[in-house]
């Protein structure tokens, strides 16, 4: 295993994703390999367990959708590649679902570290249920953290998606439960023409736009 970045404790949506080389299910792979495409790197606290096991499930039953999206799924744990490989087994002889994105390993927590998901001096991983939306430049645009005894929503996860690309695509901001297919906000006018030029009073800093 090889992480290219130094420890950040601290990163922030904007920045540049540290890169790093590991070996996973699908054989070695590399963040970089994914440039050209949104990427989400998700990472769960141990294979084996009850609520990580539902999660996968569910992401892997999704996978077409985000691959629609020109998304590409790619999971990480401190457990061992072979571990992996038992779990994978397991989950599809209890559920018929095959998880076929990687699932990288990383038994030291070089790659946690190196995205702030568990400190320097973590003894174990059990902070490590965290989501990285990385665009296809290579940037964070949006994460997500939840407890070793909360899953993720999947619904949320494409929501969020689908958000960050409709922004990308026509300049506009995504409200709040916004879903595909409905209005969304245009960015705030703060110049005395626009606030004085609306029909409304509020228009300068709220009105709607396009439908992505």
């Amino acid at each position: 295993m090889d992480s290219h970045a130094h420890p950040a404790p601290n990163l922030r949506i904007g920045d540049l994703a540290p890169n790093f080389s590991a070996r996973s299910t699908a054989g070695e792979i590399s963040l970089a390999d994914y440039r050209g495409k949104w990427l989400m790197l998700f990472s769960h606290p141990a294979d084996f367990t009850p609520v990580c096991t539902s999660e996968f499930v569910a992401i892997a039953e999704a996978e077409d959708r985000f691959t629609q999206m020109n998304c590409q799924l790619v999971a990480l744990s401190v457990d061992s590649l072979f571990s992996h490989f038992a779990w994978i087994r397991a989950i599809r002889d209890r559920f018929g679902v095959e998880v076929r994105f990687p699932i990288v390993e990383d038994p030291t927590l070089v790659i946690g570290n190196a995205y702030g998901m568990v400190s320097n001096d973590a003894a174990d991983s059990a902070t490590m249920r965290t989501t990285f939306f990385i665009d296809p430049d290579g940037y964070v645009r949006a994460t997500s953290s939840y407890p070793a005894t909360v899953g993720r929503s999947v619904d949320e996860m494409i929501r969020t998606l689908c958000a960050l690309q409709a922004v990308d695509a026509n300049g506009s901001l995504a409200p709040a439960n916004w879903q595909p297919g409905k209005e969304m906000l245009l960015p705030a006018q703060p110049t005395l023409d626009d606030v004085l030029s609306g029909k409304n009073p509020s228009d300068w800093f709220y009105s709607t736009g396009n439908k992505t």
